[in-house]
């Protein structure tokens, strides 16, 4: 009979060793080479277009970078204020009260990942090999097929300038702001 690799708990109970936990350097290495495995962009049953699982993906895995010209917050304005006025969908993540990514037109995949107030994913700004990155990973397991979704996070507001949520969580706030 073979042995297993079962060590002991306290009061005896055995479990299993724990997964190996590679550095996160490692992790957005492997996800910059996979990231075209993981996704695909289809229509989207909450907005527009969106991001669907190309294959299962386990929790905690990072899936892909949201990118695109990181802008002081001064600029990001200005520029909104222009995609606006010529009728454009706007892409834009802050990262900190002074920076924004704008991704509406030098942007990748990741900008099509619709809200959801019982989200999927997680976006986390992380700072290594030289500068701010957006990285979207999963919160929980994610079947083939599945539609990616965030919580976008958007300031609370009052009267018109509310934006409707159509994410159809059991949980949603019917706003997205």
């Amino acid at each position: 009979m073979g042995t297993e690799n079962v060590a002991q708990g306290e009061g005896g109970a055995p479990h299993s060793k724990p997964p190996v936990v590679h550095p996160r350097s490692s992790q957005y290495r492997w996800m910059k080479n996979e990231w075209r495995a993981n996704v695909y962009l289809a229509r989207s049953r909450v907005q527009g277009l969106g991001l669907f699982a190309a294959r299962d993906i386990e929790k905690q895995t990072m899936v892909i970078e949201y990118n695109g010209t990181v802008l002081r917050n001064e600029v990001a304005v200005r520029k909104e204020k222009i995609y606006k006025s010529q009728n454009r969908t706007v892409f834009m993540f802050r990262i900190d009260s002074e920076h924004v990514v704008d991704s509406t037109r030098t942007g990748g995949l990741a900008r099509y990942i619709n809200h959801s107030c019982g989200p999927n994913c997680v976006a986390e700004v992380v700072t290594f090999e030289r500068g701010y990155k957006i990285i979207i990973s999963c919160n929980r397991r994610v079947e083939k097929g599945e539609e990616l979704c965030f919580d976008y996070q958007f300031d609370t507001v009052e009267g018109q300038h509310k934006i409707a949520c159509h994410c159809g969580a059991p949980e949603c706030r019917k706003w997205i702001n």
